[in-house]
């Protein structure tokens, strides 16, 4: 069973659950919008299912609501924040707008950013450059949830990375995803379902596969060596390169605040090296010569990265975002703690 509501009613709710737990208007309003937009995009996993654990976040002392942001380090092309475990999006669409603006000075623009918390979708930050003719990447490291190749224990991050690329006719290119097999999110959207999940998703906490969402305890790497080693080598790119190493920290018995994330966002500007018109139609060619292969057995067509959310974000804009009964269940319970009014 679910509940079908309008993004602009959710994301209303969502600003209001986030103002009431302390953050400012408009850092509630942006943390609001960048799950409401994986919710439109279905990617429901990264969406308002997370609001709860968010607010357990703050009142345990990992996500702060009205953090201190410093840069620490500039120079023309590159910056290091310090982000004090802020709210993801917050400090995320910041590092993001100085890259950009970055990128248009010099071609690039790269933000390492040290301590924040979860960031939602990551193609949010991706397509913020890709709307602005550039070429957007987004990658983050947490503490170990994955295990490694060859590995039955947890040992690294299941690092989610994005890409986008700015096109003409069609919408830009964006790839989005975990470097497992799925993201802990999917794990906890098959729970508010009731659903079980593939056995190739997760381990248990005995390090044993499992199709149980509510025993699932450690992720499995997509591709086995592939997934696990980009997962190691993004962690040398933020959090070592912030210094603020979470895997070797962890794996040696030392504490790390929960929720602790480290982060890159980077921004390409097209016209530093071709005209972008040119680099839009290039980009349509590339779609249309994909899509125009004929399909495999048991496929209708060939889709292009993005473009399976691009149609569910025009499904649910007109229809609703809709909502599994137990993430209505936990939205109503936190509404209820914080005095706000539930509109599901």
């Amino acid at each position: 069973m679910e509940t079908r509501i309008a993004w602009q009613t959710l994301q209303a709710f969502a600003a209001e659950v986030f103002g009431a737990v302390g953050m400012p208007a408009e850092d509630a309003q942006t943390e609001a919008e960048v799950l409401v937009w994986a919710n439109l995009r279905g990617v429901d996993s990264h969406g308002v299912l997370r609001i709860p654990s968010y607010v357990r976040s703050v009142q345990e002392g990992g996500m702060n609501p009205r953090p201190n942001m410093v840069i620490e380090r500039e120079t023309p092309a590159v910056l290091l924040i310090e982000a004090d475990h802020a709210f993801g999006p917050v400090v995320t669409t910041m590092a993001m707008q100085r890259a950009m603006a970055k990128a248009r000075q010099v071609g690039v623009g790269w933000a390492v950013i040290r301590n924040t918390t979860h960031q939602g979708a990551m193609a949010y930050y991706a397509l913020m450059a890709a709307q602005q003719d550039m070429l957007g990447l987004a990658l983050v490291c947490n503490p170990p949830n994955m295990a490694p190749y060859g590995a039955r224990a947890a040992g690294v991050h299941n690092s989610p990375l994005a890409i986008a690329a700015p096109a003409e006719e069609h919408p830009p290119l964006v790839l989005d995803m975990a470097t497992s097999v799925a993201a802990f999110g999917k794990v906890s959207l098959a729970i508010d379902q009731g659903a079980p999940i593939p056995v190739s998703w997760a381990l248990d906490a005995a390090g044993v596969p499992t199709t149980d969402a509510s025993a699932a305890s450690i992720l499995l790497p997509a591709g086995g060596y592939k997934g696990s080693g980009l997962a190691m080598m993004f962690e040398c790119m933020s959090s070592i390169m912030a210094a603020n190493p979470l895997i070797s920290t962890t794996l040696s018995g030392q504490a790390v605040r929960p929720g602790t994330q480290n982060s890159v966002v980077a921004a390409v500007d097209v016209a530093t090296f071709t005209d972008p018109a040119a680099y839009r139609r290039d980009v349509d060619a590339l779609i249309g010569a994909i899509k125009g292969l004929p399909p495999a057995e048991g496929f209708a067509e060939v889709l292009v990265p993005g473009e399976v959310e691009n149609r569910v974000r025009e499904e649910r804009l007109a229809a609703g975002i809709p909502l599994p009964e137990g993430t209505v269940r936990n939205l109503r319970e936190v509404a209820k703690e914080l005095g706000v009014a539930c509109p599901v």
